[in-house]
């Protein structure tokens, strides 16, 4: 993402943060994207880089003004007042804040580290199991029964703020479930400034293990980090550490495939 954008990001990250956070909020913004993305004249006229800025705004103030709250008017404004590039952009824009008000009212009721929990426990629950991933991503089947294998699955189990992200990630337009889960996970760690490490060992660390780990990549980034442990018996032995961008391999597995590819 190019700074620019990253820059835009955190200005909307800004307008919902000044709103009071709800569910409600979520569910208008999330009702919004919908209308969006179902209308391409309407995705033109709110990001069409030729007309003003204000105009964008006050166009956005008149499709939305009499239908959500003024909450839900002040980012949708901001978001129309910005320039994304695509139409696209400015789509995922809306979707982030509506992720973020979900994850923002799970913090205000103490329950934000439960819902990374199980949000991470479904993201994983997913990847273990091919056949389910591929019915989930297949953009071939109606998006309704898709959702609804995914309910079916998560009934009961899981907070239902949970649940109605996991829906989210079903529908997402641009990347897959797991990618689309990772984001929202990122997003939590977000709101209590902290990074995310995802860590793949072959068997469960000890808790002073994980914890030492923590610490340590804590102090290499220089902010609290959340630790996610991913069991992969085909690693071997040995962790690998992905942290944004940079990936750390230090698995049997891993160092034996660079060997091969050195030896080729």
């Amino acid at each position: 993402m190019s700074a620019a954008a990253e820059s835009r990001l955190k200005a909307l990250d800004g307008v919902l943060d000044r709103q009071p956070a709800s569910e409600a909020l979520a569910d208008e913004l999330f009702a919004v994207v919908e209308a969006v993305g179902a209308q391409p004249s309407l995705r033109r006229a709110l990001t069409d880089p030729s007309t003003p800025d204000e105009v964008r705004s006050q166009l956005t103030q008149s499709l939305f003004g009499d239908r959500v709250s003024g909450a839900a008017v002040a980012v949708l404004t901001e978001a129309a007042r910005a320039r994304w590039g695509t139409a696209g952009s400015f789509v995922a824009a809306l979707e982030r804040q509506g992720v973020r008000a979900l994850l923002r009212t799970a913090q205000d009721a103490g329950r934000l580290d439960e819902l990374e929990d199980q949000l991470f426990k479904v993201e994983r629950l997913v990847d273990a199991n091919p056949e389910l991933r591929r019915a989930l991503g297949d953009r071939r089947a109606p998006i309704e029964g898709r959702e609804e294998l995914l309910a079916g699955l998560l009934s009961g189990k899981v907070l239902p703020s949970v649940a109605r992200l996991a829906k989210r990630a079903v529908a997402a337009r641009q990347r897959t479930f797991d990618l689309t889960v990772e984001g929202y996970l990122k997003a939590a760690a977000e709101l209590r400034e902290r990074a995310v490490a995802t860590v793949t060992v072959a068997q469960p660390l000890a808790p002073e293990q994980e914890e030492r780990l923590r610490a340590a990549l804590s102090r290499q980034v220089g902010r609290e980090v959340n630790v996610r442990v991913v069991i992969d018996p085909t690693v071997v032995g040995g962790v690998r550490v992905s942290l944004g961008d940079e990936v750390i391999e230090g698995t049997v597995a891993g160092r034996l495939t660079d060997a091969q590819r050195k030896l080729a």
